[in-house]
């Protein structure tokens, strides 16, 4: 289960960033400028300022003297961060399977306060069952060795604790009614997953809906996504796009703001929770 120690190195790396790219654009600064001091490359400030990776302490002293912050107080505040920032999450020890692009949407999926998806292809990996969740990583990764398909399943798994958690966040998913028709693993596996998507949903920090195929076209035309809100004031909310190789962290005031009408929209659209698990009910007696 993710910690609040390690899932707030996300949270305190991506603040700190977002405090170094405030501090460079209201001196005037360019990337390529800071990247300079630092003897690094302009993509690498991007990176920082991102939170995608580690800071090394004296970069961070040599950014904040050529922002002109020369106030230990402020100084130590934000050396501070970073040390904390550096904290290994428990994530990473599943290293041998989870790409670098995703360990960022773990640590912030830990971290969030409350998590909003729309899954299109299949159910989403914190609602999944373990043979479900197998056989959705055998399908998508074909001629992989029986212990990478393990590993991956259990990483799965150990995400699932979040929503148990003593910190656990409000989860609110709306899945494409596909997700529930298209077969992973025969009869037997999505009956236990159709199941316990009944069962889960009835969790007071789980909201179940589904978009139903009557409705047609609808605001998630773009494809699945998902949205993260932190409890943290300063950190803005992040919208998640994966891809087939890499993701998208959107954090621009107004990119979010266009996702978070999107997924009004489908909220207002879909099912409601209780006829939600009707449905899930009707397409059970039909397997």
């Amino acid at each position: 289960m993710a910690t609040s120690e390690s899932s707030g190195s996300v949270v305190r790396r991506i603040l700190l960033g977002s405090q170094l790219r405030r501090l460079r654009e209201s001196r005037g600064i360019t990337r390529e400028a800071a990247g300079y001091s630092i003897r690094a490359s302009e993509s690498k400030i991007s990176r920082m300022e991102l939170g995608r990776v580690s800071f090394k302490a004296r970069d961070v002293e040599d950014l904040l003297t050529l922002y002109g912050v020369i106030d230990e107080g402020e100084r130590e505040a934000l050396l501070g961060l970073a040390r904390e920032a550096n904290v290994a999450g428990w994530w990473h020890s599943y290293g041998d399977v989870l790409p670098g692009w995703f360990q960022t949407y773990v640590g912030l999926e830990g971290a969030a306060s409350h998590i909003s998806i729309y899954e299109v292809q299949f159910v989403h990996g914190l609602l999944q069952t373990e043979g479900y969740a197998q056989a959705v990583v055998v399908r998508g990764q074909p001629g992989a060795e029986e212990a990478e398909i393990e590993r991956r399943v259990s990483l799965r798994m150990e995400r699932q604790k979040l929503l148990f958690s003593e910190r656990a966040p409000h989860f609110h998913a709306v899945l494409d009614e596909a997700a529930l028709h298209r077969p992973y693993g025969g009869e037997a596996v999505m009956r236990g997953q159709l199941e316990h998507l009944i069962d889960i949903s009835e969790q007071p920090n789980v909201t179940l809906q589904v978009m139903p195929f009557a409705y047609g076209g609808h605001a998630g035309e773009s494809g699945a996504f998902t949205m993260l809100r932190f409890p943290e004031s300063d950190l803005s909310d992040v919208v998640y796009l994966e891809q087939l190789t890499s993701a998208l962290y959107l954090d621009k005031p107004d990119e979010v703001a266009q996702y978070a009408k999107a997924m009004e929209r489908l909220h207002d659209a879909s099912l409601t929770p209780s006829e939600t698990r009707e449905l899930i009910r009707r397409r059970l007696q039909l397997l």
